[in-house]
C-alpha cells in the first residue's frame, strides 16, 4: 500500500546559494518545514488530499517570503492580481479564479469554485464577489504589498522587463516564487493547488499557467498529482502538467522518465525553464527543475519532512 505523502514548492529560478544570507537563507528552510509539516499532518489524521493541498497553499499564501497572498508581486500598474487552482484527482473536478485583487486567499476561493459551482475558472471582479457570496471577506489590496516586491517593480521597469519571479536580472534578494502542492492521501487519492502572484511588471489581465488545470496545475488519481512553475505561457503552449499524466498513462512512463521528458526536455525546447512537483498513485516523489535552484519540500507520512533549494 502507498504511503500517503505530500510535497511543496515555493517557485523555481535563479536561487544561488553565493548570494544568498544565511538568514534569508534560514527563513527558507523555516517556512517550507513548517508549512509541508502541516500538511503531513493533516495526511496523518485521516485528512483528504484534496485538504492537505489546500491548507499548504494558503499557508504559503500567508508568508510573504512567496509570490502568492501576501508577498504577491505588482502589475505594470502597480496592483495586484492574483491567480490559483485546485484540483481534485478522484473526481477530476477543478476551481480556479484568476486575476482576483481584494481576496487574501486565493486558493480558499478556487476551492469554493471547485465545491460550489457549476464552472471551473472564474475571473475578476465575477470571482470576488462568488467567493464573498460564500463567505470570504475583501481585504485592501494594501495588505498583499511588501517593499522588497515594490522595489523589484522599480527594477524591472528601469530594465524596460516582465519579469518572472527569479529571472534575472534582478536583485537575488528579491526573489520570491509561485507556490504550490501535490499530496497523496491515506485513502488513495490524489490533489494539486498551484497560487500565484504573477509575473513582475506584467500587464494588467494577463493571465498565466497556474490557475488552468492540464497547464500549472493537474491531477488524476489514475496517475498523478502536478504544480508547475516557471515560464507561463510556455507551460500553457505544453499543457505541462497534463503532459506529464498523459505520458505516464499512454507510454507507460514513470513519474521520473514523464517529469523530465516534459520539464527538462520539452519546455527548454520550446524557450522557457522552471520547474514542477509531482506525486504518482504509488507515493513516489518527483521535483525536477532546469533553473539554479527551487524552493521545495516533500514528506511522507511517518517521516521528517525534507527541504530543499538549490541544485544538488
Amino acid at each position: 500500500m502507498a504511503r500517503a505523502v505530500i510535497a511543496i514548492h515555493g517557485g523555481a529560478g535563479a536561487i544561488s546559494r553565493g548570494q544568498m544570507s544565511a538568514d534569508k537563507e534560514q527563513a527558507y528552510i523555516r517556512a517550507l518545514s513548517d508549512i509541508v509539516g502541516a500538511g503531513q499532518e493533516i495526511l496523518a489524521a485521516g485528512g483528504s488530499a484534496i485538504e492537505a493541498v489546500t491548507e499548504a497553499v494558503r499557508l504559503l499564501e500567508e508568508c510573504p517570503l512567496f509570490n502568492a497572498g501576501i508577498g504577491s508581486v505588482f502589475t505594470r500598474d502597480g496592483t495586484h492580481e492574483m491567480d490559483a487552482c485546485v484540483m481534485d484527482g478522484a473526481t477530476l473536478n477543478a476551481g480556479a479564479v484568476a486575476g482576483v485583487r481584494h481576496l487574501r486567499n486565493p486558493v480558499l476561493a478556487a476551492r469554493l469554485v471547485l465545491e460550489r459551482s457549476p464552472h471551473v475558472l472564474m475571473i475578476g471582479d465575477g470571482a470576488e464577489a462568488f467567493a464573498m457570496q460564500h463567505g470570504m471577506t475583501p481585504v485592501s489590496p494594501e495588505i498583499f504589498s511588501t517593499e522588497e516586491r515594490r522595489q523589484q517593480l522599480l527594477q524591472a521597469i528601469g530594465a524596460q522587463q516582465v519579469a518572472l519571479d527569479h529571472s534575472a536580472p534582478l536583485d537575488e534578494a528579491d526573489k520570491l516564487g509561485t507556490v504550490g502542492a501535490v499530496a497523496l492521501d491515506l485513502a488513495g487519492n490524489l490533489a494539486a493547488a498551484t497560487s500565484t502572484g504573477g509575473m513582475t511588471n506584467k500587464l494588467p489581465g494577463r493571465v498565466g499557467d497556474s490557475p488552468l488545470p492540464g497547464a500549472g496545475c493537474y491531477a488524476n488519481n489514475a496517475n498523478v498529482a502536478v504544480s508547475c512553475t516557471g515560464t507561463g505561457e510556455v507551460y500553457i503552449r505544453a499543457q505541462a502538467a497534463y503532459d506529464i499524466a498523459a505520458l505516464m498513462e499512454y507510454r507507460c512512463l514513470s513519474l521520473h522518465q514523464a517529469t523530465e521528458r516534459v520539464i527538462m526536455e520539452k519546455i527548454p525546447t520550446l524557450g522557457g525553464d522552471g520547474g514542477a512537483i509531482a506525486v504518482d498513485r504509488e507515493g513516489n516523489v518527483a521535483l525536477p527543475f532546469t533553473t539554479e535552484g527551487m524552493y521545495r519540500a516533500w514528506a511522507w507520512v511517518g517521516d521528517a519532512p525534507s527541504v530543499g533549494i538549490y541544485r544538488e
